[in-house]
């Protein structure tokens, strides 16, 4: 089902008539429209020469985590270990950052521009452990896209 959206993302992203920051703008849409356990989609990203991320496009509720310092909570955690990090059960985190008290789930995905982490992808779900290798390939495959137009 996930690997059915790839066609629509790729004419997302292939929009040349919107800005980069509108198609990923339209990515974080389309994916929370269309996962039913994606409640609230969002990029960050690095921030110039600082070791922290800043919030960019996303869909869902407002968040107060704008920027976040690198190794603090789920996306600060990928930010310096460049790895897929998927979180079944927040509860469970000790480092984790609360964004909403619904959320039960996490996914953040890092992003590669000439094997730079620059950001990343993060998914929040206020359904428990939804998270399958399914979700992790639709990211990975979002985020090498994605990198070809930053």
């Amino acid at each position: 089902m996930l690997k059915d959206l790839q066609p629509k993302i790729n004419t997302l992203l292939s929009d040349s008539t919107a800005s980069t920051e509108e198609r990923l703008q339209a990515i974080c849409d389309f994916l929370k429209e269309s996962v039913t356990h994606y409640d609230w989609v969002g990029f960050y990203f690095k921030n110039g020469d600082k070791e922290e991320l800043k919030l960019g496009p996303y869909a869902g509720a407002p968040t107060d985590h704008i920027i976040i310092p690198f190794g603090k909570g789920i996306c600060g955690q990928v930010a310096v270990s460049n790895q897929n990090f998927v979180v079944p059960d927040v509860k469970a985190q000790d480092n984790y950052i609360a964004c909403s008290i619904t959320v039960k789930a996490e996914i953040v995905v890092p992003l590669f521009v000439n094997g730079e982490n620059i950001g990343q992808i993060d998914i929040d779900s206020n359904t428990a452990d939804p998270f399958t290798e399914k979700d992790e390939e639709l990211l990975e495959y979002i985020n090498a896209e994605i990198a070809k137009i930053l």
